[in-house]
């Protein structure tokens, strides 16, 4: 089993890095907002209009991810804490040390992860 404290580290550093991104997507997107409310046009007769939404709704999406990420990140910090890190959620069983350094917030085995398909499992 991979000791927890080795990638406790990892995981830290994954929780602020996250964090930086959700406040500087958070504050691309309220600019965004802001400066479509300041202007008069719309989007659907702006020719730049399309490519503001989009930037917008990609943004958007990519904060999404972040959010559910750090959410992540915070419960393999949390199974660090109650000894459970590394305990497969499905079954039991350890997971493989190299899934564990491959993505530290894995919660489940390899075998479960396939079993249940991608992103279900982690």
């Amino acid at each position: 089993m991979v000791p927890a404290a080795e990638l406790h580290g990892l995981l830290v550093a994954d929780r602020e890095r996250t964090a930086e991104l959700i406040s500087s997507l958070s504050g691309s997107i309220a600019s965004m907002v802001e400066a479509a409310r300041l202007t008069t046009s719309d989007d659907e007769h702006d020719p730049e209009g399309s490519t503001i939404a989009f930037e917008r709704s990609q943004a958007s999406a990519l904060l999404a991810t972040a959010t559910e990420h750090l959410a992540d990140v915070e419960a393999a910090l949390g199974r660090i804490a109650a000894g459970t890190y590394g305990v497969c959620e499905r079954c039991g069983r350890e997971i493989a040390p190299d899934r564990l350094r491959a993505r530290p917030t894995a919660r489940t085995c390899i075998v479960c992860a396939a079993a249940v398909g991608p992103n279900r499992g982690g």
